[in-house]
């Protein structure tokens, strides 16, 4: 089969596609023909030392943690996936070498998760890192909830930053599947398009003088729930917005790995300030994540390209280094690799 890896850390000229043979899977595992794998920040990040530093946790990598595909084998003790079942992956590539760009990846049975009827292999890879770290944002309030579903979020206002990016994107929808009112920050005309598709209820321009009063207007007594990317630049912003024993759900440190809080403010409303990584969330609530993304599937509630506000920008699997590449840049969207047909 056809594999991209790499052997030590670097830019994304480190990335090789070589032959490999096609691995068996062991216990409690599937092998998955992938068709589609998606590429996140955490990807290249990895590739480049960001993770693991000078050195590398084996001896040859496979990147990518999200995709999806089809089962074609199962190991022992596996009961709930059977051959054929079209799946979506996350966390392939955690703690294990082999992640998605490649034609087919082993991984833990609990990693690859049924795609519902209709539901295209666009939009499996899509979600994974994403979706889940979405669903964890949106689940870390005190007074709940701490599972999705329709009306989970009924009454709560939302607010996410930088609501054109894939996790902002994953964010809006299921909060807007939940019920709740849905607010996005946004820098652009064009990226207010790219939330409002993704079904944000308001946008409001953070970089506009009464960003915090605009925000105001549409929920005066704060927002409930902030989804943030950007702590260090939206420290004020947030304080000045958020409601009595709101939450602010930090999921990423773009611009700086330092922010300055304002401690009276924060304090006369019990603000809570929840940081996640999805590598150390732990297995209950990566399951909780991934049962209630598919509900939401089945639903309808997660779809994908520029006219769901979420662009798609795609590669050939030899083409890997350049996806990766595109995503360091900042593409609009979601950048997936086509591995082979379906």
């Amino acid at each position: 089969m056809q594999s991209i890896v790499y052997s030590q850390p670097g830019d994304s000229s480190v990335l090789s596609l070589v032959d490999r043979d096609v691995q068996e899977p062991g216990p409690g595992e599937v092998r998955v023909r992938v068709v589609v794998s998606g590429v996140n920040p955490t990807d290249w990040k990895a590739r480049a030392g960001g993770t693991y530093g000078d050195g590398l946790p084996f001896p040859e990598i496979t990147p990518n943690q999200d995709g999806a595909g089809v089962v074609d084998a199962v190991g022992p003790g596996v009961d709930d996936l059977t051959v054929g079942d079209h799946v979506w992956l996350y966390m392939a590539a955690a703690s294990r070498p082999t992640g998605t760009a490649q034609e087919s990846t082993v991984v833990p049975a609990s990693r690859a998760v049924r795609l519902p009827d209709g539901a295209s292999f666009d939009v499996g890879a899509s979600l994974g890192v994403p979706a889940i770290t979405a669903h964890r944002a949106l689940t870390t309030h005190e007074q709940g909830p701490t599972r999705l579903g329709p009306g989970a979020l009924e009454g709560r206002t939302v607010l996410v930053a930088g609501g054109a990016g894939a996790v902002g994107h994953a964010a809006i929808q299921l909060a807007r599947w939940a019920g709740a009112t849905v607010i996005s920050t946004i820098s652009s005309d064009e990226k207010a398009a790219l939330a409002s598709a993704a079904g944000a209820h308001h946008t409001v321009n953070y970089r506009s003088d009464d960003a915090a009063g605009q925000i105001r207007a549409i929920a005066p007594d704060g927002v409930d729930i902030v989804v943030e990317v950007s702590i260090p630049q939206n420290a004020a912003l947030v304080a000045d917005v958020l409601a009595n024993h709101g939450v602010v759900s930090i999921y990423a440190n773009n611009g700086g790995d330092e922010a300055p809080l304002p401690i009276r403010p924060n304090m006369s409303i019990n603000a809570r300030y929840q940081f996640l990584l999805l590598y150390t969330i732990g297995d209950e609530a990566l399951s909780a994540a991934a049962e209630d993304i598919t509900a939401a599937l089945r639903d309808g509630g997660l779809p994908v390209g520029e006219d769901a506000g979420l662009p798609l920008t795609r590669f050939a699997l030899e083409d890997t280094a350049a996806a990766h590449d595109a995503v360091e840049q900042d593409t609009v969207g979601k950048v997936l690799i086509d591995v082979q047909p379906e």
